[in-house]
């Protein structure tokens, strides 16, 4: 779990894992973009919140049950299109890093501020 988000990262209970099947089932249905399956739809279908269906997807994308399944404003889909699926990796990849270069500057910012190295207030 983190830190904050217990909730939205609890491990997955008994009834969202039976859920599973129903939402690779839709899921499976959701070939190209314009065949794309908004949250809320998997929300009506399982009866979890937002948060839980996206855990529930995650785990069907890292798992490998639903291959190729991608996310856009459309909604998730799964792409038949190598060139769409490397934009995909890329724009992960740079959230990535962005919120690797957010966590360091935050590590950066406690040394200096708790460890000695800070001098009176942030902003004047």
């Amino acid at each position: 779990m983190l830190n904050g988000f217990d909730i939205q990262t609890a491990p997955l209970t008994e009834a969202e894992l039976a859920s599973l099947p129903i939402l690779k089932s839709r899921l499976l249905q959701a070939y190209g973009k314009d065949n794309a399956v908004y949250n809320d739809e998997l929300q009506r279908l399982t009866g979890l919140s937002s948060a839980r269906v996206r855990k529930c997807i995650n785990l069907l994308r890292t798992s490998g049950e639903v291959k190729c399944l991608l996310a856009s404003s459309k909604g998730y889909y799964i792409s038949e299109n190598e060139e769409e699926m490397k934009a995909y990796e890329e724009s992960l990849l740079g959230r990535e890093l962005a919120i690797r270069q957010v966590r360091e500057s935050i590590a950066n910012q406690r040394q200096s501020r708790f460890c000695g190295g800070y001098q009176g207030k942030l902003f004047q």
